[in-house]
């Protein structure tokens, strides 16, 4: 998420980015130069640790205690205290002395419920005290959500992992100068795992390239502006031999030698290559824009037209709209036009939007973001609507 983005709010308003991203470092004394505090921000978390969230906003069947299990995220556990889990900043950021960092929870760690005044807050059980005889425990997973430090996730990783390296939008431009590939091993016409593809183009001192194909543009629901391409991700390759390129029009071009590492799809020659990013494993959490925010899902990723809990969708707001990541986003199912049979006209009515479900923000662009379907109720389809939750 991107510092520049944080900002607090007046007072009585707490907005969980700043609370969450106050609640890390406060007690260490010191901030994690990841997450930058102010000290307006500290102002903030100073407030909700005073104060704490309404027993109203609890869910509920919310336990006293939950010992985090291997397998929880963060959304599950605020899942099991809050009715609305983008909120659990706020819960997170009362207890500054003893809860050093929301991004770093670990297995074992007993989360201690306390109500009092009408509010609630959250703690650590002391070191050595064990888990109280009514600890709530997840039911096993056989999924992995533990960071590569040991901290819980905030999200499945199992259901974004891939994306954070497949999922990309371009440039025209940008995926036109892209490195090519212009044969492939032994006249064969795909290159599968394995075997040699050649390549020409700038490589720009990488080894290790994202192969791309066939990009298509993302147009915006609305003004059918073209908001950047997305490309189809045919898998991965690794530099093993540099050609050359001739002195001038008469030389003959030796290409590079790649090594196709992994594939979705086999190689083909004019798939375009990307270099492979750092990974983008961390612990972005859940929290809800502080500003108004609307805009309509793009597409669906991957080849259907619907999409439900758990599939990724492109949405037409980005960076340059405020748009971060980990942002919980509601969305909303248009309301159906219908005939009214009782007025003896036939008046046409068209039926209120309905909320649908939830979307957590993982991968920003400049002018389109790719979303997790957490939560809905009916397919989701382009044109959709979301909103803040």
């Amino acid at each position: 998420m991107s510092p520049s983005r944080r900002r607090a709010l007046p007072s009585g308003r707490v907005p969980a980015l700043g609370a969450l991203l106050l609640g890390l470092s406060l007690a260490a004394g010191a901030a994690d130069p990841r997450y930058p505090i102010t000290a307006a921000q500290r102002h903030t978390a100073q407030e909700v640790a005073q104060a704490g969230v309404p027993l109203s906003e609890l869910a509920p069947n919310a336990p006293d205690t939950h010992t985090v299990q291997r397998g929880d995220t963060l959304w599950d556990i605020s899942k099991l205290f809050l009715k609305s889990p983008w909120r659990w900043p706020e819960l997170w950021g009362m207890n500054l002395q003893q809860i050093r960092n929301p991004h770093l929870i670990y297995p074992g760690q007993v989360l201690v419920l306390e109500r009092a005044n009408g509010r609630a807050t959250l703690r650590l059980a002391q070191q050595g005290q064990g888990a109280p005889n009514n600890t709530v425990k997840l039911e096993p997973r056989v999924r992995s959500e533990l960071l590569p430090n040991g901290a819980v996730a905030s999200i499945p990783l199992n259901l974004i992992g891939p994306f954070l390296n497949e999922a990309v939008v371009f440039s025209a431009d940008e995926l036109a100068k892209a490195p090519r590939v212009v044969a492939t091993q032994e006249g064969h016409v795909m290159a599968q795992v394995g075997e040699n593809a050649y390549v020409r183009g700038d490589l720009g001192g990488a080894r290790d390239f994202r192969l791309f194909r066939e990009a298509t543009p993302l147009l915006d629901p609305v003004t059918r502006e073209t908001l950047g391409y997305e490309a189809r991700f045919v898998g991965t390759a690794e530099l093993v031999r540099t050609g050359s390129e001739p002195a001038d029009d008469k030389g003959v071009a030796v290409p590079d030698t790649v090594v196709i590492t992994s594939s979705r799809l086999e190689s083909l020659v004019g798939d375009r290559l990307a270099p492979v990013p750092p990974r983008e494993l961390t612990a972005y959490a859940p929290h809800a824009p502080d500003a108004p925010l609307e805009g309509q899902i793009v597409s669906t990723y991957g080849d259907g037209r619907l999409a439900g809990q758990n599939q990724v969708v492109a949405i037409n707001r980005g960076a340059r709209d405020g748009i971060e990541r980990g942002y919980v986003l509601a969305l909303w199912h248009a309301g159906e036009t219908k005939v009214d049979g009782t007025d003896g006209k036939r008046t046409l009515m068209r039926l209120p939007d309905e909320r649908d479900g939830t979307l957590f923000v993982f991968r920003v662009f400049d002018r389109v973001s790719y979303a997790l379907i957490v939560a809905v109720k009916e397919p989701v389809k382009a044109g959709d609507k979301f909103t803040q939750p």
